[in-house]
């Protein structure tokens, strides 16, 4: 089984780590081994109580890893920002997919969480969902794209459409691997 990586993406408290805290578990009750990546423009401190790499350890990520122009954590120096896909080749090889939140500008599917309370326009649209890779809108209310649009409690499901549309799983009554 090939390993998959998706972007989490939103804009700054739109509740990107919170949904992906529902997703983890979500995808392992499927089977899925998951990762996560945090990626963090600047510094970061590693495993403090309530920041995100804790909340997603905590929620069942095998694998956490904040990535940062300066230091990818598993606290290891680095040069410079490493790719997500050579963090997720090296760090995540025993996978089956990386869940990375952030790095909108990245070549990998993207799931995007909006909700219009943060923010008055999501980052896609039917506009540059196509350019951007969106395959799904996770959100409280209904956006213009072509994708499916799922509610912010809506874990679950997207973790089976993410089996079936990547994983070939089908579903029969329950979601089962092939």
């Amino acid at each position: 089984m090939a390993q998959h990586i998706f972007c989490i993406v939103g804009k700054k408290k739109s509740g990107k780590t919170t949904f992906m805290e529902k997703l983890v578990p979500e995808l392992r009750r499927l089977g899925l081994s998951v990762g996560a990546i945090k990626h963090d423009s600047h510094s970061f401190e590693m495993d403090v109580e309530g920041k995100d790499s804790w909340r997603l350890k905590r929620a069942g990520a095998e694998t956490v890893v904040v990535s940062s122009p300066d230091r990818v954590a598993m606290i290891k120096s680095v040069e410079r920002e490493r790719s997500l896909e050579s963090l997720a080749e090296t760090l995540f090889a025993d996978k089956d997919l990386v869940l990375a939140e952030g790095y909108f500008n990245s070549d990998q599917p993207k799931i995007e969480v909006y909700r219009n309370a943060a923010h008055v326009l999501p980052l896609c649209d039917r506009y540059n969902q196509q350019a951007k890779r969106l395959i799904a809108m996770v959100t409280d209310r209904g956006v213009d794209t072509d994708v499916p649009n799922f509610g912010l409690d809506d874990a679950a499901e997207v973790a089976s459409f993410l089996a079936r549309k990547y994983f070939g799983w089908v579903y029969n009554g329950m979601d089962t691997h092939d």
